[in-house]
């Protein structure tokens, strides 16, 4: 017994005086491993085997690491340094050019005009004796839609950290009576040339975001205003089609136009009844049958 243990410390003797840089030994003299390991087996007095491990230490600290993409304690100190201490300046407001602020806060205004317009159409249709309910419905809802737009882009401003700035609206006009279209199709006309404008404007807003590569600012105005500015003027000018071809009979009969929503149909009269067979979206409209009275 005391000779097999005298050979496994002469073995073990051996082995650390021939042991790899990542050895314990080679640990003791100073060598820098790397991350290893070495096994050594052992037999002990019943004969078994076992298997000793001996595990490398990392690398030392202050050995140069490379590789390193993104530093954000070094990266976030020059935003530390822009960050706004005055108090009459935003704190979240990031790449935002002074000229895309501009254009949002005319594009405001432009909604302003748009729903004042069509309020002022609202009151006219509404009138005692004009009383069309259907167009004056129609351009109320169309007034509410606009004043959304103009809250929208308010909100949009004031989270990119710009500054709300209203500015004057125009008076819309207050008489409809055209003496050769009528007071509907000379309003819906005005409608569609008002909603083409709109869109102009909002295209003219999108290529000052494009500018001035505001990649999230020409993202909104294309998720949020030009489809649904596209929809409205192909649906208004379906409604204009829709009304000459109604008003062409009527003219010819020298009949002043006037629309009437009685019992959900809608109704032209003033000398003449004629029966349109459809609600006010107009979607059906069908030639009237004029009966004289």
């Amino acid at each position: 017994m005391l000779l097999k243990v005298s050979a496994s410390l002469a073995f073990l003797s051996a082995s650390s005086e021939a042991s790899p840089p990542h050895s314990p030994a080679a640990l003791r003299r100073g060598a820098h491993p790397s991350f290893s390991a070495s096994f050594v087996p052992l037999r002990s007095a019943r004969g078994m085997t076992r298997r000793a491990s001996v595990v490398a230490a990392a690398a030392p600290s202050d050995q140069a690491i490379t590789g390193v993409v993104f530093q954000p304690v070094e990266e976030i100190k020059k935003e530390l340094s822009v960050v706004p201490t005055a108090p009459g300046l935003s704190i979240a407001r990031q790449k935002y050019d002074d000229d895309c602020e501009a254009a949002i806060n005319q594009q405001i205004n432009v909604e302003y005009n748009n729903s004042y317009i069509y309020h002022a159409l609202f009151a006219y249709f509404d009138r005692d004796n004009v009383a069309l309910k259907g167009l004056a419905k129609f351009f109320k809802e169309s007034s509410e839609e606009e004043r959304v737009h103009a809250e929208k882009l308010m909100e949009y401003q004031n989270k990119r950290g710009g500054r709300v700035k209203l500015q004057m609206i125009c008076r819309p006009p207050s008489e409809l009576d055209h003496p050769e279209k009528g007071d509907a199709l000379y309003a819906m006309e005005l409608a569609l040339s008002l909603e083409k404008l709109t869109n102009e404007k909002l295209l003219n807003l999108h290529s000052v975001a494009d500018g001035c590569n505001d990649a999230q600012l020409t993202d909104f105005i294309e998720s949020e205003f030009l489809e649904e500015q596209v929809d409205a003027i192909k649906k208004i000018s379906e409604y204009v089609a829709q009304l000459r071809r109604g008003f062409g009979i009527l003219t010819r009969c020298s009949f002043r136009e006037m629309l009437h929503e009685v019992e959900g149909r809608m109704w032209l009269a003033s000398g003449v009844v004629v029966v349109v067979e459809v609600s006010f979206d107009l979607s059906a409209w069908k030639y009237p049958k004029l009966v004289c009275l």
